[in-house]
């Protein structure tokens, strides 16, 4: 969750260090702090809060050094105040961490009979004043730091600086991502390879249980039974696109809008012009033999499971669960022997979706995961790999991640279908003409957006919203619910519409706003029912769906959002524009911080 960041070179580290940390400020904006030294002095400067408050403190006291570290928080372990940032510091030892300790309550008791003081109420504090003990029983910063990990248990990332040697950064993997880089005699660490792309484009990134040792320009590694290896070596093709907002007023809003293109990008990895098939990248054991298939995700790409499966039963026939990563492995779920697992994450890198994505491997499933990063963990422990190319998501509430992962998980569906033989060479072809056409149709669903302007100007004085769809409609619902939840802080729920009878009606007072997810199809009179059911209630009924379904439900309808007219398949995907613009347009009436909303991060790498 955390982000961390580490330089040791020949040129001041503290401009650079914050740059590193602009980009990694999505992974949490609680608390931000870095450390440096030069000569035997360690220097230290934390501010509570967003990275403006460090940037401020630091324009009045810069820090001086060639090496240091950062950190930026979202608190786990004690409250978002300056006294709990990062780093965590001894006299000669400053450590910033990403990830929990566990038995952190029992190395502190033991540290304290030692005679060590503690001023913070977090797990981190105890690494360096562990390293600090090992110091003083003669290891050298290396093996004093081997010893320390030896002793933790849980889940980091780490970046170390010693006051006695300031050519000395050591890195440290367990549970959460490191990444290490090189260029021109500097050596770089960070959470992300987004925060190494202003130094260097050469990444390597650290596995399970790796610590690296850097020093200028050079870099070494020990695995985890403390042999010496070598980490491949690669070209970062993240883009450097986190520097501005391109004419928007907030990432969400500029993330929103690339979504015709990214999907166009995503497509091009899918859909041959030449054949109109859809095809998937990379190699796959024999798909035709699947019978049962399983998904798990946590969060937005939970939702795009969901719809996952409506595609997956109803086109393949082929019986589908959808779990969510946290209550996965711990419900003991029944695999089918040699099942298939599909794990999906924006980063590849969300804490509770590698522990199943394990546990699923370990219970000999084979292993696809739907990755936006080619290089992350989750990509590299799968077996095969459904990629997106979202690009770089500043913006903490995801979009175009989300429609990316549609995108590609419709583009499976298709190919699955096929390789079953369970869909005719017509009905193929219809689907795919449809898929690659979203880029254009999601565009056009773009162009006005003074629909949502309005309504979100209304919405933003609201308590509850609740949100409606039916079939492949509801994950939609629960992702516009989710939305609206984290970027205007409204109580919003989804809601299967045939299901507000059997009690969620209860909800309902004059004047509750009803956003229905309606397009088309053979589930649309049902869904009809369920909104009159709220309307004789009061509800004030925002409807989403075509000029068609516009017509048949005009009567009970206080305002219509049209889109245009889709093959049924790819709806979910159109559908979610006006879910997302609704959030958007609802927060900034609001007032609130879109793109870093309060307690939420980007990446969540602690259980």
């Amino acid at each position: 969750m955390c982000g961390i960041v580490g330089l040791v070179g020949s040129s001041e580290a503290g401009p650079r260090l914050l740059e590193g940390l602009r980009r990694l400020e999505y992974r949490g904006y609680d608390s931000a702090g870095i450390a440096t030294v030069s000569g035997k002095n360690m220097d230290v400067c934390r501010a509570e809060g967003k990275l403006v408050n460090l940037e401020s403190a630091l324009s009045d006291n810069p820090l001086t050094g060639n090496i240091g570290i950062g950190h930026t928080r979202w608190a786990t372990h004690g409250a978002p105040t300056r006294i709990n940032a990062h780093p965590h510091c001894t006299d000669r030892v400053s450590v910033v961490h990403n990830g929990i300790i566990e038995n952190f309550k029992d190395i502190r008791k033991e540290l304290e009979d030692y005679g060590h003081n503690f001023c913070t109420d977090t797990d981190s504090e105890v690494i360096p004043h562990l390293i600090d003990k090992f110091l003083n029983e003669g290891l050298d910063p290396v093996n004093a730091t081997k010893a320390t990990l030896g002793k933790l248990e849980g889940a980091f990332a780490l970046g170390i600086i010693f006051a006695e040697d300031d050519g000395l950064l050591i890195g440290a993997r367990r549970g959460s991502p490191l990444a290490v880089g090189h260029k021109d005699g500097e050596s770089f660490l960070a959470s992300d390879a987004i925060a190494m792309v202003p130094f260097t484009r050469r990444i390597s990134y650290l596995e399970e249980g790796d610590l690296a040792v850097l020093r200028p320009g050079v870099i070494e590694v020990f695995d985890s039974d403390d042999m010496s290896v070598l980490r491949v070596e690669k070209e970062t093709i993240h883009e450097d696109d986190s520097a501005g907002m391109g004419g928007y007023s907030h990432f969400m809003e500029k993330e929103i809008h690339e979504q015709p293109r990214v999907i166009g990008d995503t497509l091009n990895t899918y859909y041959n012009p030449s054949s109109k098939k859809i095809i998937l990248p990379g190699n796959y054991r024999d798909l035709s033999l699947i019978n049962q298939m399983s998904i798990v995700a946590c969060g937005t790409s939970f939702y795009a499971g969901m719809t996952a499966r409506y595609w997956l039963e109803a086109l393949c026939g082929i019986p589908t669960t959808v779990d969510i990563a946290s209550e996965f492995r711990y419900r003991a779920p029944l695999l089918s022997e040699q099942g298939t697992t599909i794990f999906i994450s924006q980063s590849g890198e969300t804490a509770d979706t590698l522990a199943a994505l394990r546990y699923a491997k370990d219970a000999g499933q084979y292993i696809i995961s739907m990755v936006n990063v080619p290089e992350s963990t989750m990509a590299r422990e799968s077996d095969s790999v459904l990629p997106t190319h979202a690009g770089s998501e500043i913006g903490v509430a995801s979009t175009k991640a989300f429609t990316t992962q549609l995108t590609a998980l419709a583009c499976f569906a298709l190919v699955l279908a096929r390789l079953q033989s369970r869909i005719s060479s017509s009905e193929e072809k219809r689907i795919a003409g449809a898929i690659s056409g979203l880029p254009a149709i999601v565009s056009s669903a773009l162009e006005n957006t003074e629909p949502y302007r309005k309504l979100g100007k209304v919405l933003s004085g609201c308590r509850t919203v609740l949100y409606l769809g039916r079939g492949s409609s509801y994950p939609i619902a629960l992702e516009g619910a989710l939305k609206l939840k984290e970027i205007s802080y409204i109580h919003a729920e989804g809601f299967a519409a045939g299901e507000m009878k059997h009690g969620p009606i209860a909800l309902i007072e004059k004047g509750t706003p009803v956003i229905v997810v309606a397009p088309p199809g053979k589930l649309f009179e049902k869904t009809a029912s369920n909104v009159q059911e709220a309307n004789a209630r009061g509800a004030k009924i925002i409807l989403i769906s075509d000029n068609k379904g516009i017509s048949v439900m005009g009567d009970v309808v206080d305002t219509a959002i049209e889109l245009p007219h889709v093959e049924n398949f790819i709806a979910p995907i159109l559908y979610t524009i006006p879910i997302q613009l609704l959030a958007y347009y609802t927060a900034l009436f609001k007032g609130t911080d879109i793109d870093q909303p309060r307690n939420l991060a980007k990446s969540v790498t602690v259980e």
